[in-house]
């Protein structure tokens, strides 16, 4: 893990104070399971850490000694193929938790896709904690069913859809996950690049570019830096539920 020595901007333990109580992602967070009187010993075992943009922190195969949940920014999940590919499995966001898997190493790589800050747990010390409270292993078994729900949604997402599909399911799931963050908007953020979204959904980065270029010719969306703005939301949603 020595990336996270190198490109944090800090990495500092909350011994006094309670950074949790001023949390803002907290009540999406796998913590929302522990009361005002428990988060101290939450407070206890964390450390806060700020990642540069493309900076990788999960390495797939490395000794999972650390779970993360991310409070800011935006996180890029992928997997290396036995062949030299990268297949982005997903995009973590605020309130998501990442490090559930059982195994012993991590069964993925995760890097900022721009700034994002963590917070970070010693996996040993917050198994202690979670097998202290029942609570909170409920919370984390919720938190592992979604994302074996997400998985089952990517499977289908890539499956027997035209590109533009794809691209409006991904743009209409991407402004639900932002929604739950900041309240609904017209404005969909999408911080990751082409070839990320090109890798998620099993297209070529021309196709991607070339769909969403299409889509705003028609009026559809407008694309913005770093956003697309919806235009005609009906039409959007028909294509995404086609």
């Amino acid at each position: 893990m020595s990336d996270i020595a190198v490109h944090a901007h800090s990495c500092s333990r909350h011994g006094t104070g309670n950074y949790c109580d001023s949390c803002k992602v907290r009540s999406l967070a796998v913590c929302a399971a522990l009361g005002p009187e428990e988060l101290p010993e939450l407070n206890a075992i964390v450390s806060h850490v700020r990642m540069d943009a493309k900076t990788t922190f999960i390495h797939q195969g490395e000794d999972a000694d650390s779970v993360f949940s991310v409070t800011e920014g935006t996180v890029r999940l992928y997997k290396l193929l036995s062949d030299g590919r990268r297949q982005v499995i997903g995009f973590a966001m605020p309130g998501d938790f990442l490090g559930l898997a059982l195994q012993n190493r991590y069964g993925f790589s995760a890097d900022a896709v721009d700034d994002v800050e963590l917070c970070r747990f010693d996996r040993r010390h917050f198994d202690a904690l979670v097998t202290a409270k029942p609570h909170f292993l409920r919370r984390l078994h919720e938190f592992a069913t979604h994302e074996l729900v997400i998985a089952q949604e990517q499977m289908t997402l890539i499956g027997r859809r035209s590109a533009e599909e794809r691209i409006a399911a991904f743009l209409v799931a991407m402004r639900e996950r932002w929604a739950r963050i900041r309240g609904g908007s017209v404005t969909i953020q999408l911080p990751m690049q082409r070839i990320d979204m090109a890798d998620f959904l099993g297209l070529t980065i021309e196709t991607v570019s070339r769909t969403l270029t299409k889509l705003a010719r028609e009026k559809v969306i407008l694309i913005v830096p770093e956003a697309v703005r919806v235009l005609d939301n009906d039409r959007l949603m028909r294509i995404a539920r086609a």
